[in-house]
């Protein structure tokens, strides 16, 4: 349970078996509840400008209204929901294209129910990377298109940005979270949320996913660094 009572999780997916079975494990955790579902874009708009909800699951292909007009609509309301897009490999543009509209984060479709539960967690805190092991597994894929960017477009890693803090928005760009960061540089979590804080306000990204597509952007990890990790 959080602090206002479970988590709030919308349901926009065009199946409604998926939506059923994300709905079976949602609502048997005490600290989360299902409290809206769509089969659309649009619907789904109606309905979260109407009942108030904290996480959205969100699938990107579905008929009337996409899932990244959606998730970019969504962004734009002053109490916005965070979005998790919900995907398979074989759509990976479309994924970068959610991230980039205002998604907080990024789950397979195939993922486990454990892994699913966690994702709505870590992404209502707001302070890690979605499925650490899902996470890599995807930027595997979406890493090339982020490190296709010509050296014309390509984001500049900001100067005011201190060596750790460099160390650090690499890591996160791994897929690490924070109690990994702090494993890894032997300090104490509260000190990488700090650190974190501070990468996300230099490179202007709104949240840690979006850090991490700058990161890729930027050059600063490759592709092929995580097939090698």
């Amino acid at each position: 349970m959080t602090e206002s009572g479970p988590i709030r999780v919308g349901l926009v997916d065009d199946q409604q078996l998926v939506r059923a079975g994300f709905r079976m494990v949602i609502d048997s955790q005490p600290d989360m509840s299902v409290v809206v579902e769509a089969a659309d874009g649009e619907h789904a708009l109606r309905e979260l400008t109407r009942v108030p909800v904290d996480v959205v699951l969100m699938d990107v292909q579905m008929p009337n209204m996409d899932g990244i007009e959606a998730t970019r609509r969504l962004a734009g309301l002053e109490q916005s929901p965070k979005v998790v897009v919900l995907t398979t490999f074989d759509n990976d543009e479309y994924v970068l294209a959610a991230i980039s509209a205002g998604a907080s984060g990024f789950l397979l479709k195939d993922a486990q129910p454990e892994e699913l539960l966690d994702a709505v967690r870590t992404v209502y805190r707001g302070d890690a990377v979605i499925a650490a092991r899902s996470t890599r597994r995807l930027l595997q894929h979406v890493g090339p298109i982020l490190a296709g960017a010509t050296p014309v477009d390509r984001p500049q890693l900001p100067e005011a940005l201190t060596k750790r803090e460099v160390e650090v928005l690499e890591a996160m760009a791994h897929g690490l979270s924070n109690s990994e960061i702090a494993s890894k540089f032997f300090v104490s979590e509260a000190t990488v949320k700090t650190h974190v804080g501070r990468v996300l306000s230099k490179t202007g990204s709104r949240d840690r996913v979006q850090a991490v597509v700058f990161a890729y952007q930027a050059g600063l990890v490759r592709p092929e660094d995580l097939l090698r990790g």
